[in-house]
């Protein structure tokens, strides 16, 4: 009696058994694409940073050796072609994202002193070494090098270079003593320049030296070294930055519908 009540129910046991054990093991064979799917991508991901941490090696090791070379009378030309390499690696915004700016002064390392009299270079060295790579000192250093070079009469627009300097100083450097002297002698020079610009900026930088030299820590000033960042930056990320760090100063970035950008400086200082 025993015997044929359970006989009906053997099937079902050892389909139960059965599907005990295989409906984990076809949950884990379903898997396996997925986990494979996973790992190409992370090896393909792997290689990818292997590839472009040695594009930088390389780029690092031609530089070092551009810094050394004599240019044979083709000066502006080393400069120019460095600038151009510096802009495709500057402009890369995947492999910059990965690897960094960390090479930055040393394309600069090239361009400066082979070319110390185009206003230009600078700029991108004061954006891209102090901004982006963090290393401001080596921005001022190399500013200074290729301003031992200029006078106040040749480039026209060498003024301009003080300024940078004096940015670098006062907001990534933190030094108002060398700021406030970079602004002076900024503001000496075009006094002594016929470029259009001159008269505007000897105003402007002789306004910021007063600044620092009655308050080194004076918010006129940095907002004016502020709106110098969003006048010349070249990408948005800095631009927003320099409004945000305007308004935390206490001064107010007005944007018209044309896109004519005024700043309203702080009343306290």
């Amino acid at each position: 009696m025993l015997t044929s009540l359970s006989t009906p129910h053997r099937p079902l046991h050892r389909a139960k058994q059965l599907l005990v054990w295989v409906v984990p093991v076809v949950m884990m064979m379903s898997l396996v694409p997925l986990q494979q799917q996973r790992l190409a991508k992370l090896q393909d991901r792997t290689a990818a940073d292997q590839n472009l941490e040695q594009q930088d090696q390389a780029t690092a090791a031609t530089l070092t050796l551009a810094q050394k070379m004599p240019a044979f009378g083709f000066d502006n030309l080393m400069a120019d072609w460095f600038f151009l390499r510096f802009l495709q690696y500057f402009g890369d915004d995947e492999a910059r994202a990965e690897t960094g700016y960390s090479l930055s002064p040393e394309f600069f390392r090239v361009i400066i002193p082979n070319d110390p009299y185009y206003r230009m270079f600078y700029l991108f060295l004061s954006g891209s070494t102090s901004n982006f790579a963090a290393k401001p000192e080596q921005s001022v250093a190399l500013t200074a090098q290729g301003l031992e070079r200029l006078t106040p009469a040749f480039p026209s627009d060498g003024f301009y270079i003080w300024r940078y300097r004096g940015v670098d100083e006062l907001l990534y450097l933190g030094d108002a003593e060398a700021a406030q002297k970079s602004y002076r002698i900024a503001a000496d020079w075009a006094s002594q320049s016929s470029h259009p610009d001159a008269p505007f900026v000897a105003e402007n930088s002789q306004r910021t030296a007063d600044f620092l030299a009655r308050n080194p820590l004076s918010k006129q000033a940095q907002v004016n070294a502020w709106a110098s960042v969003l006048s010349t930056a070249f990408d948005d990320d800095t631009r927003q930055r320099a409004i945000d760090r305007i308004e935390e100063l206490g001064g107010t970035v007005i944007i018209s519908e044309a896109g004519e950008v005024s700043i309203q400086f702080p009343q306290d200082d």
